[in-house]
């Protein structure tokens, strides 16, 4: 493959949102994560979340960015709770797991998926020596209900980017602490443009072997081994290639991953000030491994003076998406909490007439998402690809008038508007689950990626 097809130009960056799936719930399950927790058995509304997301979705879409669908997990997930040892019918599976361990059913019910920040770590062409996007999923070990969705997943991004000509698949990492792995949510890429070579920032809360620093209150999930494994296996060259550590003390501010105090997007990165350590020497590197392939580095630093690590946790602010508008300024998109805190959109306000890369907010209604601890960007997986990727990719996955009305239909039929911990032990809520997610990989074109298909 010849380095032509990577001419900047040619190049996109499509962003691949996760459907919110039917168990949608607040289960409090994520440790670490405050809104996760502090929102623990309220009633949650599927059906809204599904359609707060598909609004997004569409809304960027009508924009001309390119908008990708990423399908939500089967749950509950009875082959795992008949992996823990319950027996019997899927009813009573769930009525022995309900009865005898409900905090594993709650797990196994989860509906974190549709974060798939989480879902793969993905490399492009421009920047793999074999010219082909790399997809590894992630393990995601530190959390059970998350751990457990990494077949799925797998078999979705296969049915996505088919075609072994231009996308190359890794499993994930081995299940093991040492390798833990959270995905693209700890992952930045740094360009001049989407389609030239570009520098690849893993971000790591603590080192297994030699590490010092490490938080003390929350767990550190993403380890230096796992980001520098992805690395090896995703052909990354050591020259356009940076591993930084997060700072151990705002992880235990709530900040899990790190697109919770950062965002990238071509040669900006948008972070606060106490998101690393060793920041100066960490950008310096960054500075001259972009300058070495042509690139400019532009870091926008927020100050904590302006807005607090627990108002950046609160309102979301860096989980946000930039996008690359036409003119070739970037578009910040944050949620409705950003727009409500007076500090915060005060210092948006004071960006985007700054004269900077940033010159445009938009806001958007995603507090079903934020309640259980994911924003704009947690719902999205960005891909970059060239023509030629985007002709071999499902067509079907991407957003347009015909899916949007297609899906909204489909939640619409589907899902329920009222969940509770209480209704996941529902047999009636697995086979509406099930009929659901069978019609949506017919809408997709997705085949049997599903354990219940098989």
């Amino acid at each position: 493959m010849t380095q032509d097809k990577q001419s900047p130009m040619s190049a996109a960056e499509v962003n691949f949102d996760g459907l919110v799936g039917l168990t949608h719930n607040y289960a409090g399950l994520s440790f670490g994560n405050v809104a996760s927790t502090s929102n623990k058995s309220q009633a949650a509304n599927p059906k809204l979340a599904a359609l707060q997301g598909l609004k997004k979705m569409k809304a960027l879409a009508d924009s001309g960015f390119k908008q990708g669908i990423l399908p939500p997990q089967e749950r509950p997930c009875i082959r795992t709770l008949r992996q823990l040892g319950f027996s019997g019918t899927d009813a009573q599976v769930l009525a022995q797991a309900a009865q005898q361990a409900p905090e594993i059913l709650t797990a196994v019910s989860s509906a974190s998926s549709m974060w798939v920040a989480n879902a793969a770590t993905v490399s492009p062409s421009a920047d793999t020596q074999d010219r082909r996007v790399h997809f590894t999923v992630a393990n995601l070990n530190n959390k059970l209900h998350r751990a457990i969705e990494a077949e799925t997943t797998g078999n979705a991004l296969r049915s996505i980017f088919p075609d072994p000509d231009h996308f190359a698949h890794h499993a994930a990492l081995p299940q093991q602490a040492v390798m833990g792995d959270e995905g693209a949510a700890n992952h930045n890429r740094l360009c001049q443009h989407y389609g030239a070579a570009g520098v690849e920032v893993f971000v790591y809360g603590r080192q297994v072997y030699g590490g010092r620093a490490e938080p003390k209150r929350y767990p550190a999930r993403q380890t230096r081994e796992a980001s520098q494994a992805i690395a090896r296996l995703h052909q990354l060259d050591p020259a356009r290639t940076v591993f930084v550590q997060q700072n151990p003390g705002v992880i235990d501010q709530g900040v899990f991953h790190n697109d919770v105090i950062a965002v990238s997007n071509g040669p900006v990165l948008f972070h606060h000030q106490e998101a690393f350590l060793n920041s100066s020497a960490v950008f310096a590197e960054i500075h001259a491994k972009l300058a070495a392939v042509g690139g400019a580095f532009i870091p926008i630093e927020v100050p904590g003076s302006q807005v607090s690590v627990a108002d950046a946790v609160n309102t979301y602010l860096f989980n946000s998406q930039l996008l690359t508008k036409p003119d070739g300024k970037m578009l910040i998109v944050v949620p409705q909490e950003a727009r409500e805190h007076e500090g915060v959109w005060r210092y948006l306000s004071e960006l985007i007439q700054h004269g900077g890369p940033i010159d445009e907010v938009q806001v958007f209604n995603l507090r079903e998402s934020m309640r259980n601890g994911g924003g704009p960007a947690c719902l999205r997986l960005r891909v970059v690809l060239n023509d030629a990727e985007i002709q071999a990719t499902n067509p079907h996955v991407m957003m347009n008038d015909d899916v949007y009305r297609t899906l909204t239909n489909w939640v619409e039929t589907h899902y329920r508007d009222r969940l509770s911990e209480s209704d996941l032990a529902d047999p009636q809520l697995l086979l509406e689950n099930q009929t659901a997610l069978d019609e949506l990989t017919r809408i997709l074109h997705l085949g049997s990626i599903y354990p219940f298909q098989r």
